[in-house]
């Protein structure tokens, strides 16, 4: 009889190539994404050595990252010299042969949002992109994961990487979530508790009743952050939610291969008997709506609690906060909802169910960017810009705007923004900006407070 394998190695061992030296390996690439920041300089390196993409089907780019999100956008953009990334991109992918995803493309979007809406990431495959979220795409039993151009260059010109095997973790949520807890409060309450260095070195399974009980967007927002916890990448094994979700999209197997794949996917899981390297349990009834306090994943707390009395002095002088001090009621500058972890529409629809009728505080400066033309598309046909701009948010064009600042648009220096982002480090939304990132119902309750607010109140 076979070993019992864990989820992680039926993925490792159906894409090693070859084996190398030490505990390395050749692992075969199914698909690479580029976006415009990046995109232009891996595939200008690969033309210049005079090395072609081996299979251009496999690898699409996207323009997301520098391109602006304001209405009636061009290929000009608020970051200094952002034009340049965008054209190059574009004439780059046309010299190659690779599908690119345009500034105005219906189905442009955050590279995370539109691979899974394409049905480009699928079950069993490796995809790789120049974005440390890649993971976010685990969520369909995928090993996918960031990595650098050079890496990015030798994946399309091989169409292969070498990787050193990482350990294998498990994370189990058990039990249930409590109404208007989410799956951000779920990576949150993990980064928090077993610190952002806690999956260092581990590709991690999350798993659990907790975690079957997610549609594939609250699974797409668990995995996000796995990069976060610094794991290599998380995945979650797929089941009947993750084949009704690919049903019939645009790069998914059709007919009897559609069958034939969902046969093969299904096998997918974890072993009864596998054995994990490392294994952590939470107990999802115990999670309760999360927030940040510092510069790190890991400086979060329930909305309930307090700053940490060991709080390093750092993170406590950039966030204007004192040890002991209570987050709620902590007053807010403005409101951010978008970014690859929750700009998606059930994103958008549990914040506009919230805002519906009511008005945002009148100092607060609120955004919403959907994380892709199509999400935009889709919510503006039920109606959910209008509740956006009534409440007093501005509504956006897709891309990663206000999720980083490299140069382009970011909130007011200073400002304490509260953001669906996945990261609040330091002037991570502008200089000086102090965020706090949260689920999009904390969000929208404290845009209309006025003030960081648990959402369990105003429901």
């Amino acid at each position: 009889m076979p070993e019992p394998s864990t989820l992680f190695d039926k993925l490792w061992d159906s894409h090693v190539v070859a084996a190398l030296p030490g505990n390395a390996a050749l692992v075969a690439i199914d698909r690479v994404f580029l976006h415009e920041r990046t995109g232009a300089s891996a595939l200008n390196s690969l033309a210049e050595a005079g090395r072609t993409v081996v299979d251009p089907a496999r690898v699409f780019a996207v323009t997301d990252h520098i391109v602006d999100t304001r209405r009636g956008r061009t290929d000009q953009t608020l970051m200094p010299g952002g034009q340049a990334f965008i054209t190059e991109t574009r004439a780059a992918a046309k010299a190659a042969g690779i599908t690119l995803f345009d500034v105005n493309d219906p189905d442009q979007g955050i590279v995370h949002v539109i691979s899974p809406e394409l049905g480009i990431v699928l079950p069993g495959c490796t995809l790789v992109a120049p974005d440390s979220h890649t993971c976010t795409q685990g969520a369909f039993g995928a090993l996918a994961w960031g990595i650098g151009s050079s890496e990015a260059e030798h994946a399309m010109a091989t169409g292969t990487l070498r990787l050193n095997k990482p350990k294998s973790m498990r994370v189990c949520f058990s039990g249930s979530l409590s109404k208007s807890v989410t799956p951000k409060d779920m990576i949150m309450t993990l980064i928090a508790s077993h610190g952002a260095a806690g999956g260092k070195g581990h590709a991690v399974e999350f798993a659990g009743d907790a975690v079957r009980a997610l549609d594939m967007e609250g699974r797409m927002t668990l995995c996000n952050m796995a990069t976060e916890f610094s794991a290599m990448s998380g995945f979650i094994a797929p089941d009947r939610k993750t084949f009704k979700y690919l049903t019939g999209r645009r790069y998914v197997p059709k007919g009897a291969e559609w069958d034939q794949a969902v046969e093969s996917w299904k096998k997918l899981i974890s072993d009864v008997d596998a054995t994990f390297d490392a294994e952590i349990k939470i107990d999802a009834s115990a999670i309760t709506p999360t927030v940040s306090w510092g510069t790190s994943p890991e400086h979060s707390v329930g909305i309930g609690g307090t700053v940490p009395e060991n709080a390093d002095e750092r993170p406590l002088e950039y966030m204007a906060l004192q040890k002991g001090q209570s987050l709620k009621g902590t007053p807010i500058d403005a409101a951010f909802i978008g970014s690859c972890t929750n700009s998606r529409l059930s994103d958008l629809r549990r914040a506009s169910a919230l805002l519906k009728g009511k008005r945002i505080a009148d100092h607060v400066q609120a955004i919403c960017v959907p994380g892709s033309s199509r999400v935009k598309r889709e919510a503006e046909s039920e109606g959910i810009d209008a509740i956006f701009r009534e409440a007093g948010f501005e509504w956006r064009e897709s891309g990663c705007s206000m999720c980083f600042y490299a140069g382009g648009e970011s909130f007011r220096s200073g400002a304490r923004v509260i953001s669906t982002t996945n990261r609040n480090f330091e002037s991570r939304q502008g200089p000086g900006v102090k965020t706090h990132i949260a689920s999009p119902e904390t969000v929208v309750a404290s845009a209309l407070a006025g003030a960081i607010a648990d959402v369990r109140e105003l429901l």
